[in-house]
């Protein structure tokens, strides 16, 4: 059997002639930058989400970089971010010259631990940035507690977890901006980049328009430094059509989650979202010490997986002029020795699901 690690194709001939019949409509109306279509996805989203602003902008790296820019965090601020995320997480801040100060992890849950947050923070210290890693939730209450104490804002890195909550509200609406990736692989997938930015603060939201915009206010009149980071109608069209089928592709992620659980508990290490978050497994990620031998074993079975991350982010090449060294950050590089991602997408089949537990459990006995 061949199970491919992610194949958005299955899920694009279902919705396909929707997706012709949006996009056909965009190019009819040759409005093809920001226009009515993003504004309706911007609606869309807010309603969806249950938040009083979304701006949409040209990728999930332009939404971290422009909620930071919101802030007006710059050279001599702070920012904490998590070690153990995509590279965005951390060169956003580094790009507009704040120092990154990093945060291990919670090894049970992969979330940014927040009693390491608490270590770091200090009169420096201007933004916590929350990877929501791999569709689950960071323990929020917890931080947006040490936030309020400090004077700290929270920007939320949404890119892995559209739909997920962490106490009954959605992932997005829970600091000061959160910051949406709609890259091909997300729960919700543009047909290219495009990103968004939710927050509940309308000052913020007026500055996140005028920032993607080059600054731009009236005709010529450019009011800031901002920067180019508008969201195509083509991509907001698409993105129309499937934001209507994301609960239901987000709970069949959940249920393919709990057969993958049942069938794997005991053999390797399984999530475990706490018991207060619905996770929306944006990937579904088990930890073993065989790891890439493991690895090797699948693919010759003819199942794709996927490494996140196997380089944490204090030692990046592209980082180190942060200064990171190994056993810095031990939880997160021991995730980067050991995490292995499974098949998971909302048209993956049961018996396909079967077949991969199978494989591991033969690997394992």
């Amino acid at each position: 059997m061949k199970i491919p690690f992610f194949d958005l194709g299955r899920q694009t001939a279902r919705i396909r002639d929707e997706l012709i019949t949006a996009l056909l409509s965009v190019v009819d109306s040759q409005q093809f930058i920001l226009g009515p279509a993003v504004e309706k996805l911007e609606a869309e989203v807010a309603g969806e989400l249950s938040v009083k602003h979304a701006v949409g902008v040209a990728s999930g790296t332009d939404a971290l970089m422009l909620s930071l820019m919101a802030a007006r965090i710059g050279p001599g601020d702070e920012v904490i971010v998590p070690a153990f995320s995509f590279f965005s997480t951390a060169s956003s801040s580094a790009r507009l010259g704040a120092r990154v100060v990093f945060a291990d992890i919670d090894f049970t849950t992969f979330q940014i631990d927040p009693e390491e947050v608490r270590r770091k923070v200090n009169s420096r210290t201007r933004a916590v940035i929350v990877t929501h890693l791999f569709g689950d939730c960071a323990d929020m209450l917890k931080i947006q507690t040490l936030a309020a104490d400090h004077g700290v804002l929270i920007i939320e890195d949404v890119a892995q977890a559209f739909g997920a909550l962490h106490r009954g509200r959605a992932a997005g609406t829970l600091g000061f901006c959160g910051c949406l990736s709609f890259y091909p692989t997300k729960n919700l997938a543009a047909i290219g980049d495009a990103g968004m930015v939710t927050t509940n603060d309308t000052r913020a939201a007026e500055r996140l328009r005028l920032l993607r915009a080059h600054g731009l206010e009236n005709g010529y009149e450019h009011n800031e430094l901002g920067v180019n980071s508008r969201l195509d109608s083509i991509q907001a069209a698409a993105l129309s059509v499937r934001l209507k089928y994301v609960p239901e592709w987000n709970q069949r992620r959940r249920h393919l989650a709990e057969r993958y659980t049942s069938g794997l508990e005991g053999v390797v290490t399984v999530p475990s979202p706490a018991g207060h978050n619905q996770a929306v497994f944006n990937q579904y990620v088990i930890r073993t010490s065989e790891r890439d031998d493991l690895r090797r074993h699948l693919s010759e079975k003819g199942v794709g997986t996927q490494i996140y991350y196997p380089i944490p982010l204090h030692l990046q090449k592209g980082l180190a002029h942060l200064g990171g060294s190994p056993g810095d950050f031990p939880r997160a590089e021991e995730a980067a020795r050991t995490c292995l991602a499974l098949p998971i997408f909302p048209e993956l089949e049961e018996n396909e699901v079967d077949y991969v537990i199978e494989t591991i459990r033969e690997f394992c006995s």
